[in-house]
């Protein structure tokens, strides 16, 4: 049932310059080629020289592509025991939340595509975060009605939702899983209690967080003990996370929503020196995964399925595709400037019906199915039909199928911490996995051995613009909106491709270019996941720094864009389905793709 009030029709549009401005914090830094990973099998190692070298993985049972090997190698042995895609997925983000705790883990929340090789049925499931029942939706403003700055915000307890993750990795096992729950963590806890080597990633992450991570002394002892940033090759031991992941696993996630560690997690959050928090033992308790309609979208002969709301993924990457789907982009290059112009104002619409369209649908009304419908998106991708770039864009008209309430364009912040696992199971059986804390450490809130998300700064801190409501406003018991794409694409009904990424807003085009790289480009997926990015959502074209993207830079200015040359580090995992099985693993980051 839609819990906000219907108003009348009206129109607002406010500048797409304000949400460039808002979205454009730094990424997560690029991995450095990592010696943290010695002692690997020799299947992983190898796995691991092969992406460095530029070279897919190929297998001929099964395959997980994920953003650690020590990760991969805790579902590859799932796997190798004869569990499914959803257990692999349990042991995998265990060791997550252990080795790249900036990332995900316990405290956070995720969405979940599965393809079941029985049924050849997609089914998405939200464990998004959820507001506390005790916020109201000027939560995120000071005395004068103004929203706070954001990282003012962020590192504290205000920041925190309910977290989703431990529910949804039990939600799936008990529909999809064969192994025995408690085995799915038994190498995370040999990893909190033995320790890990820190990879250079987290220590480069820490170290750059210094200040913040340092204001809870919990968080600072972990992360500095002894009052020294932990460092590349040091021995990290997390018992407390041992310890958590034991309940859980002898107890179910019952152990987690309710009892001692919940009662921890509260009083964390509640008493967060600087920064008090209103998530409540109630809003833990009553925390649900809901099953949700896939999203899905025509492209050449392939369908892209993915979450649909509260995430804004599967919406904006199926629109940008269905709008391509007139322009033979195969007859195009990755370095040709005119196929860049038609992906990025197809970017540019979609994002503006984003601004203005997608949030929780079970509190704002969403037109899903006119947003993805081919004639509406026909209709959009004819404003294409050009030689240069789009002087402007605003958001179109789709139709609903239910009544309408037009709201004024969003302006959160999304920041891009985040990872994504990729598995297919011996059985067929795949699963697309994205899972976040939201920004790097989340709220900076450490507890039992694990880091609490800032997903709550993921909404609008604004409730209205003009007299208007915002669709993203923050509302009791509301899930934030997300551009979390994970992704299955059909061909015939079988699945070919999963795929997906972290990286802020900036996922909806990572992962909508690696289905072109895929599908238009004939690029296997390890060529693209690697393959230079080039994205724009608001008018600004980012061109990432280092690559042979830059070379496109006067031809797009020459075009009618801004540029902008940076860091874009995406987290593609993609899986390819066919005869065999061929994998890649982003070599901006330290992950692999491994099967047999």
């Amino acid at each position: 049932m839609l819990r906000s009030s219907l108003l009348a029709l009206a129109c607002l549009s406010m500048p797409l310059a304000a949400q460039d401005a808002a979205d454009s914090v730094a990424p997560e830094a690029p991995a450095p080629i990592s010696q943290a990973f010695a002692d690997l099998s020799d299947a992983a190692q190898a796995a691991l020289d092969a992406k460095r070298a530029g070279e897919p993985v190929t297998s001929e049972n099964w395959m997980i592509a994920a953003a650690n090997p020590l990760a991969v190698e805790a579902g590859a042995r799932i796997l190798r025991n004869g569990g499914s895609a959803a257990d692999a997925m349990v042991a995998v983000q265990a060791v997550l939340g252990l080795v790249e705790p900036q990332s995900s883990g316990l405290g956070g929340g995720a969405f979940l595509v599965w393809y079941d090789a029985d049924s050849g049925e997609i089914t998405t499931l939200d464990g998004r975060e959820t507001a506390p029942m005790g916020a109201t939706p000027t939560y995120f403003q000071d005395e004068n009605g103004e929203p706070l700055e954001f990282f003012d915000a962020v590192v504290g307890g205000r920041s925190v939702g309910t977290p989703g993750t431990p529910a949804l990795l039990e939600a799936a096992h008990r529909r999809w899983g064969r192994a025995n729950w408690a085995d799915l963590f038994t190498d995370a806890i040999m990893l909190a209690e033995d320790g890990f080597v820190v990879s250079p990633r987290l220590a480069t992450l820490i170290a750059g967080d210094d200040e913040r991570l340092r204001r809870f002394p919990s968080t600072e002892a972990y992360f500095f003990p002894g009052g020294t940033a932990l460092a590349e090759g040091d021995t990290l031991v997390n018992p407390d996370y041992a310890e958590t992941l034991t309940a859980i696993a002898t107890g179910g996630t019952a152990a987690f929503y309710s009892g001692e560690i919940a009662e921890d997690i509260v009083s964390t959050v509640r008493n967060a020196e600087g920064n008090l928090g209103l998530l409540a033992l109630s809003d833990l308790a009553d925390y649900e995964i809901i099953e949700r309609p896939a999203v899905c979208a025509d492209y050449r002969e392939a369908q892209v399925c993915g979450m649909g709301p509260p995430s804004s993924g599967a919406l904006t990457v199926g629109q940008i595709l269905g709008m391509l789907g007139a322009y033979n982009l195969s007859a195009m290059t990755p370095e040709d400037p005119r196929a860049w112009r038609l992906i990025g104002d197809a970017s540019r619409l979609a994002f503006a019906d984003r601004g203005r369209y997608m949030a929780d649908s079970d509190y704002v009304p969403v037109p899903t199915e006119g947003l993805v419908d081919p004639t509406y998106l026909t209709d959009r991708g004819s404003l294409l039909q050009r030689n240069d770039a789009l002087p402007e864009v605003e958001p179109g008209t789709p139709e609903w199928d239910h009544a309408f309430l037009h709201l004024a364009d969003d302006e959160s912040l999304e920041l891009p911490s985040t990872s994504h696992i990729s598995i297919v199971d011996a059985d067929g059986n795949a699963l697309s996995m994205t899972t976040t804390i939201e920004n790097g450490f989340g709220s900076r809130l450490f507890v039992r051995g694990f880091l609490l998300n800032n997903e709550l700064t993921d909404f609008s801190f604004r409730t209205h613009a003009d007299g208007y409501p915002i669709a993203n406003r923050l509302e009791p018991g509301k899930r934030p909106r997300s551009s979390m794409a994970p992704t299955i694409v059909l061909q015939g009904g079988e699945p070919i491709l999963v795929t997906g990424s972290p990286g802020g807003s900036r996922i909806i085009g990572y992962v909508a270019q690696s289905i072109i790289a895929a599908i238009d480009w004939g690029m296997n997926p390890q060529e693209a996941v690697s393959m230079p990015h080039l994205v724009n959502r608001f008018g600004t074209y980012d061109l990432e720094e280092g690559t042979t993207a830059t070379d496109l830079d006067i031809a797009l200015q020459q075009l009618g864009y801004e540029t902008n040359v940076r860091d874009l580090t995406s987290g593609l995992h993609m899986i390819a389905i066919g005869d065999t099985l061929t994998g890649g693993a982003d070599p901006r980051r330290e992950g692999i793709a491994l099967g047999e």
